[in-house]
């Protein structure tokens, strides 16, 4: 397993810069951004139809040792204004295509989440099944939008050699191990998750009892950490809608790793990563409105690599 980092944290940073700043922390494997909510993404999808543009990056990336993991376009392909939902889609579309290009295995993206009727302006997350409109809508955005949708996407990637990872993330339609083995049901092994434990928590999911459910599904990892807060969850519960930003008032926050849990519980979680078949990459999310982006990313890196397994055992004598 191998730590790396999701260079939307470093947006503010030139590709040259965050190679530069990564080196000198001993990272050299990355998940690049392509576009959609992540802002100045370092991986430019112009490039795609450049083909000295093309050998350029991909020279750079090799001739400093670095590996890329993934390409992200975090959207919302199914979005009810058509506008967006056709320039993220078009987005997901040229980063897999990319991804072969550059003989990266993983995109990444959210699933995305419809309005209630065709008519909508505006994204419709059902969380409850009644009153039973709700589940009306649920049964709608599913049928036709979700399951046509991501079907044709998950076959255009598998005609591609690349796997979708979609980051489980409330607000959209994919949120929780039981929603994303659903659409992987539907739309075939090419999908699969990024798997981040910090949106599990706030959920009041365990990540690592879920690391097992998803047995097989996990593509990707992110290393981000939530606090839970004691004090305010009884009055908010975990639907708390409060910005980021207050964060003495919200159920929960994002944290860098080590900052929600501790060692034990990370040691716990990357061990049964490795023992359901997941040994790939942990790429570092900052999102720790507590810290600023150095302090919290060279903390992160120094908690993963005193957490992650770096080496596969030997054949034991007993085996």
């Amino acid at each position: 397993m191998r730590v790396g980092v999701f260079t939307a944290l470093l947006a503010k940073l030139s590709l040259d810069q965050v190679i530069e700043k990564l080196k000198g922390l001993g990272i050299t494997t990355v998940e690049l951004g392509t576009g959609n909510y992540p802002g100045n993404p370092h991986c430019k999808l112009g490039m795609f139809y450049n083909k000295a543009k093309l050998e350029e990056f991909k020279s750079k990336i090799e001739d400093h040792g670095f590996t890329i993991s993934a390409l992200s376009c975090h959207g919302n392909p199914l979005h009810p204004n058509p506008e967006i939902a056709k320039e993220n889609q078009e987005v997901s579309k040229k980063t897999i295509l990319l991804a072969r290009k550059l003989g990266v295995p993983v995109v990444i993206d959210f699933s995305g989440c419809p309005g209630d009727s065709e008519k909508s302006k505006h994204p419709n997350w059902v969380t409850c099944p009644w009153p039973p409109d709700y589940l009306d809508i649920l049964a709608w955005q599913w049928e036709k939008k979700v399951i046509p949708y991501w079907t044709e996407r998950a076959k255009y990637a598998a005609d591609h050699g690349v796997k979708i990872a979609i980051e489980m993330h409330p607000g959209f339609v994919v949120y929780s191990p039981e929603t994303m083995l659903r659409l992987r049901e539907i739309a075939g092994p090419s999908i699969g998750c990024n798997y981040d434990p910090s949106h599990m928590f706030w959920q009041g999911i365990d990540p690592i009892a879920a690391s097992r459910v998803l047995d097989g599904a996990i593509f990707h990892g992110h290393a981000k950490d939530t606090q839970i807060y004691d004090r305010n969850l009884p009055k908010t519960g975990v639907l708390d809608t409060k910005p980021y930003k207050d964060e003495a008032h919200r159920a929960w926050i994002f944290r860098t790793v080590g900052y929600g849990h501790g060692a034990e519980w990370w040691n716990e979680f990357v061990s049964t990563l490795r023992m359901y078949g997941y040994d790939y990459v942990l790429s570092i999310e900052h999102e720790d409105s507590l810290m600023s982006v150095d302090e919290g990313l060279s903390k992160a890196i120094q908690f993963l690599d005193k957490v992650v397994l770096k080496e596969k055992p030997a054949e034991m004598w007993w085996a």
